[in-house]
């Protein structure tokens, strides 16, 4: 007998399930929001749709939707995404992670809906410096339209629901975990040049970074991996992460 469970008895506990009315408590919803960050020429943006029905009919909002009797938070991440941007996250590398809830009783005019909002990083296929374009997003299901928008130039007011906050935190998680980690990798492709990588810095951060002070604390966390790309003036190195952490971290320059 497990200790502390004398009382347990499985046909109590089949008896109260059968008695069991969910209907007795107030309804909850559950969704999933999702954050999607990439860097182009030296700019951070971030995947948005045109909600094409109420609540907010024609404002912008972060791709997201209810999650199904059948899936996990995440597969229903995925799920929406690709139904309404045509991004498909398994495709692709990514980092894809949990944010955080959002349960404030009023942040749906429908109902109580408590969404899991997820962080992803597109780290594209090409470098930025080579002229690399972001994947052109195809707006499915009740968006009316998908784009990617500078997040530095958005006006966060005119987002739906609670998605300004979301945002928020989604690039206060990126721009602190910078500090720290090598997670601005995830926004390169696998192998990267130096100015590749600081080019994400400064689109995050909304600073310009110095090279040298650049190179000389990246450089530890990093691994040449041999081969080069033609940049302007001589070929550039490619990188690879040799380690998750920098150490010691950045202290972030004030804008």
């Amino acid at each position: 007998m497990i200790p502390g469970g004398s009382h347990y008895s499985q046909s109590d506990e089949a008896k109260f399930l059968a008695d069991y009315d969910p209907a007795a408590f107030p309804p909850v919803a559950l969704t999933v929001d999702l954050v999607v960050f990439a860097v182009i020429n030296k700019v951070l943006n971030v995947a948005l749709i045109e909600r094409g029905a109420q609540p907010f009919l024609g404002r912008w909002a972060l791709p997201g939707g209810f999650v199904g009797p059948g899936e996990n938070a995440l597969q229903a991440a995925h799920r929406e995404l690709e139904e309404e941007t045509g991004l498909a996250l398994a495709d692709h590398r990514v980092l894809v992670e949990q944010l955080a809830t959002y349960s404030e009783p009023d942040r749906d005019p429908r109902m109580r809906v408590v969404s899991v909002a997820h962080l992803v990083l597109w780290g594209g296929d090409v470098l930025a410096s080579d002229g690399g374009q972001l994947p052109v997003l195809a707006a499915g299901t009740d968006a009316a339209a998908a784009t990617w928008q500078p997040v530095h130039e958005l006006d966060l007011a005119t987002l739906a629901f609670d998605h300004a906050d979301i945002l928020k935190a989604g690039l206060e998680r990126l721009a602190g975990r910078m500090e720290y980690t090598t997670i601005a990798t995830r926004l390169v492709p696998e192998e990267f040049t130096l100015a590749a990588l600081r080019d994400v810095y400064g689109a995050v951060w909304q600073v310009e970074l110095p090279a040298g002070n650049f190179t000389r604390k990246m450089r530890p966390a990093l691994a040449p991996t041999g081969g080069k790309v033609q940049a302007v003036g001589a070929p550039a190195s490619l990188f690879t992460v040799a380690s998750e952490w920098i150490s010691p971290p950045w202290i972030r320059p004030q804008r």
